[in-house]
Order: C-alpha cells, then sequence, then structure tokens
C-alpha cells in the first residue's frame, strides 16, 4: 500500500492528529513521518486546524480529585504517602494551565466528531470525517456553548447547544459570521437548548470560505440579508475547515 497517495496521506495524517489512529497503522504512519516531509507537512496542517478549536478554549484548572485519581492509577504503592504533596510534580507535569485548553479542545473535537457525529449532522463514514465548516463557541466565561457544522458544499447549517442559552423575553439568539474583511453578515437564529437546522442562503463553501469566526447576538428579530448586529456578541468562537 503507498501510504504517500495524497488522498490516503490526508486521512492518515488527520486521523493521527485526532488521535483515532491505533495499532500497526499508526506505527506504521510515525515510521513514514520519519522520512516524508510530505508526510509531516500533512500532520502539521491537520493539528494547526484542530489547534485553532481547541486555542478557542480556556485553560482548564483540574479537581484536586483528579490528581488523586491519577497518582492512584499510576503509582498505587506510593499513593498514601504522595497524599500530604499531591499537586506537586505530577501537576507541574500536567499542568491544566499549560495543557487544559488543548486538551479540552481535542477531546471535545474528538468526542463530537468522532464518536457521535450525528450530533452535529455528520454521517459515520469508514474512510474519516466529511469534509466540513465547524465552529465552536464560548461564552463569556469561556465555557463551550454551542457548535456548528455544515457539510463544504453543503447548504444547512446543523447547530447544537452544549449549554442552554437565556435568550431575554422578545429576542432571539442571532447567529453571525465574521469575515476576514468587511462587516458581520447574519447566518440564521440558534435556539435556545438543543439542536437545530438552520437553511443556508448559499452554499458553506461560498459563505464560509474567509470566515474564520462566527458569533451570537441577541437581537429583536431575525436578521434580514445585509443587516448588521444592534447589539453586543455575547458568544464567540472560532470557524475551521475540517478537509
Amino acid at each position: 500500500m503507498n501510504l504517500l497517495r495524497p488522498e490516503l496521506l490526508d486521512r492518515l495524517a488527520r486521523e493521527y492528529a485526532l488521535g483515532t489512529l491505533h495499532g500497526g497503522a499508526r506505527r506504521r504512519f510515525e515510521r513514514v513521518l520519519q522520512g516524508s516531509p510530505a508526510a509531516r507537512m500533512a500532520l502539521g496542517t491537520w493539528q494547526e486546524r484542530l489547534g485553532q478549536l481547541a486555542a478557542s478554549l480556556p485553560p482548564l484548572e483540574p479537581r484536586e480529585q483528579v490528581w488523586q485519581g491519577l497518582e492512584q492509577r499510576l503509582f498505587p504503592a506510593a499513593a498514601a504517602p504522595a497524599a500530604a504533596r499531591r499537586g506537586g510534580w505530577l501537576a507541574a507535569l500536567l499542568s491544566g494551565r499549560t495543557l487544559g485548553g488543548a486538551l479540552a479542545g481535542v477531546l471535545l473535537c474528538v468526542l463530537l466528531l468522532r464518536t457521535q457525529p450525528g450530533l452535529i449532522g455528520m454521517e459515520p463514514a469508514s474512510d474519516g470525517l466529511p469534509a466540513s465548516y465547524v465552529g465552536l463557541l464560548t461564552d463569556a466565561s469561556g465555557k463551550p456553548t454551542v457548535l456548528a457544522s455544515s457539510r463544504r458544499h453543503g447548504r444547512t447549517l446543523t447547530v447544537k447547544m452544549l449549554q442552554p442559552v437565556a435568550v431575554p423575553a422578545g429576542r432571539v439568539a442571532q447567529l453571525w459570521a465574521l469575515p476576514k474583511e468587511g462587516a458581520p453578515f447574519p447566518v440564521g437564529v440558534v435556539p435556545a437548548s438543543g439542536s437545530a437546522r438552520v437553511t443556508l442562503a448559499d452554499s458553506s463553501e461560498k459563505l464560509f470560505f474567509t470566515v474564520p469566526r462566527l458569533a451570537v447576538s441577541f437581537e429583536p428579530a431575525p436578521a434580514a440579508p445585509g443587516s448588521a448586529p444592534s447589539s453586543e456578541f455575547v458568544l464567540t468562537g472560532n470557524c475551521v475547515k475540517l478537509w
């Protein structure tokens, strides 16, 4: 099997970056990485894409119980005497401030995009994830709130609310696309909880190709084409390409 075929190489790089490439396939790909600049470039591209989603999440400081559980599993014999110095070298090695955000982003992507793709309108496929645009929005405290996705050439955006949003009476939660250049433009209304499908004005490729971020504001009515936000954004996040 030629692992350097562009389509196969891209799929292997994606699975490796997500952490879902296991066993012999992972070892073979690691050997390819050692001698192939093309493989390293493909992996770097996927790590950068996933890193954009991870960067949109805040650092997470694990609870004391997490450190206790790690110590008991890794060093059961030393768990008891180590109780007085928990949070020492292990906390430094696995610092929530340095790894929390990245781990949370990657784990969230793996969990929702790999194991439960139906939550955001994706279908399981044996050859990997379909080419899609994916957005992850957080609230003011940095908590993941909205996961939105659409097939690259699709005309429907699937929205999954990861936590309920308190939409003021007489208002709607309006989703906006924030392009690299130009003014924000309306995408559709998202629900206060649960999930929904939003019909797009055009294909995702045309709408989101130059859109690095998404946002939500509370508006008195669904925004019409060409209108601008009338209030501050309450949710914001990155929009990335997954292909």
